[in-house]
């Protein structure tokens, strides 16, 4: 019998032998217009997009976690409040501070008033920026040695450095005033040592504030003295 006398049964046993038969899968096309019933076979589909499937963070997860962060500076370790603090107790020494301002180790203060204090001597014509780094270096070591010795209770580095820094506010003043008049005559002298005397008031009552030396006072303020007279003579001289 040839190719073009052969017959075909389409008889529903023989339809899957040949033809494809779209309910055989068991996917259901059905959608109803107004709800969100799709097919489970599309459901499984969208599940991959969802992040939380995989372990992921959910969509709010992130915007809650960057409202809880707290402030930049707070990071940093600033606050804003000890600095103004601090430097108003510099500016007026019968002001009276608490203990946790006074001992606050913040350097961001110290490091503006020095390079303050460099840039007021450069326009005098004044190149001592290695002078006042590498003086003030010495003169936090020496009172961070003798503040150990005096003290009960203990002395942190940073805080020594950190109020012998904001107590320069009144050489760097005066440095201000170098550039108008100058300070080798009598009225330049008297406003040198007023300037010298202030800064090491303030430094020896913030160290007697934050370390709890009652009583001590007066001998703190002498190596204050000292180092702030060396910055006194840079300015004038």
């Amino acid at each position: 019998m040839s190719g073009w006398d052969q017959t075909y049964d389409f008889s529903n046993g023989n339809q899957s032998q040949g033809f494809y038969d779209p309910t055989a899968a068991n996917y259901s096309y059905n959608y109803n217009a107004g709800s969100n019933d799709y097919s489970a076979a599309n459901q499984e589909v969208s599940s991959f997009g969802d992040p939380t499937q995989f372990g992921g963070p959910s969509v709010g997860a992130g915007e809650d976690d960057f409202a809880n962060e707290p402030p930049l500076l707070e990071e940093l370790g600033i606050n804003p409040d000890h600095i103004v603090q601090k430097t108003l107790t510099v500016l007026n020494p019968m002001r009276s501070t608490r203990s946790e301002v006074a001992g606050d180790a913040d350097l961001a203060g110290p490091l503006v008033f020095c390079c303050a204090f460099g840039s007021l001597l450069l326009l005098t014509g004044k190149i001592h920026f290695n002078y006042i780094y590498g003086i003030g270096a010495l003169g936090c070591v020496a009172n961070y040695g003798l503040l150990s010795l005096m003290s009960t209770s203990p002395v942190s580095f940073t805080v020594v450095v950190s109020v012998l820094g904001y107590c320069i506010l009144p050489i760097v003043a005066l440095s201000a005033i170098s550039i108008l008049i100058s300070l080798t005559g009598p009225v330049g002298t008297l406003v040198t040592i007023l300037a010298i005397i202030w800064s090491s008031w303030s430094a020896s009552k913030l160290f007697v504030t934050a370390f709890s030396m009652e009583h001590q006072q007066p001998l703190v303020a002498y190596p204050c003295c000292m180092l702030y007279a060396v910055f006194a003579l840079i300015t004038m001289f």
